[in-house]
């Protein structure tokens, strides 16, 4: 089995095997033309998401700067989906981002990690597991969210949490580790921020 075989079915292996760098290194040139383009440069923005990204669906947007360990290749990004400045991406592996999410400056996503065995480590190898990010999902600032972990449709996590479980559907989770603070709930619909209520009859 080759180290590229390897990688594909999440086993440990060696990043730096000739044939995965000769795949890789082409994407983050890319990435760095990417980083190049101007805020009015929207076509070619969408140009590079749709040729590069796993799958990019439609009227999704992300602003510059943008870091991915493959450009991005192993991302697949819903529709109607916004990142902020510096969505950080470690995508060896891959990333599942659903409908309508949307992520605070300074998140990261990351895939690989490293064996604890230090002899393993110390021979730079590594092994990826995928993440999963549900619908309609808000990722605010400075997350961070560890390999493998799958987080709920409707859920909000913190400001600055270090997420290394999966979170459910539908709740509110903080910290580090990331927990579940409270479900999503009637509370939500009437206030907005504090007891500032929502004025619905004026939004459209």
């Amino acid at each position: 089995m080759t180290q590229y075989e390897r990688m594909v079915k999440g086993l440990i292996y060696d990043p730096a095997d000739p044939e995965i760098m000769n795949e890789q290194v082409p994407y983050q040139d890319k990435l760095w033309e990417f980083n190049q383009l101007k805020t009015s440069d929207y076509e070619k923005k969408q140009q590079y998401m749709h040729e590069v990204f796993a799958e990019c669906g439609e009227n999704s947007y992300i602003e510059l700067p943008f870091r991915a360990n493959w450009g991005g290749h192993n991302l697949h990004l819903g529709s109607n989906v916004y990142a902020n400045f510096n969505l950080t991406l470690v995508d060896d592996g891959h990333i599942y981002v659903g409908d309508k999410v949307m992520f605070g400056p300074n998140v990261t996503i990351t895939t690989a990690n490293h064996p604890i065995d230090p002899e393993l480590r110390g021979r730079g190898l590594q092994y990826n597991k995928d993440v999963y990010i549900g619908d309609n999902a808000w990722i605010c600032a400075g997350v961070i969210i560890l390999p493998g972990v799958r987080i709920g449709r409707n859920t909000v996590i913190g400001a600055g949490s270090i997420v290394t479980k999966d979170i459910p559907d539908n709740v509110v989770a903080v910290g580090n580790p990331c927990r579940v603070l409270r479900e999503v709930s009637e509370h939500d619909r009437e206030y907005f921020y504090k007891n500032e209520r929502i004025d619905w009859e004026n939004l459209t």
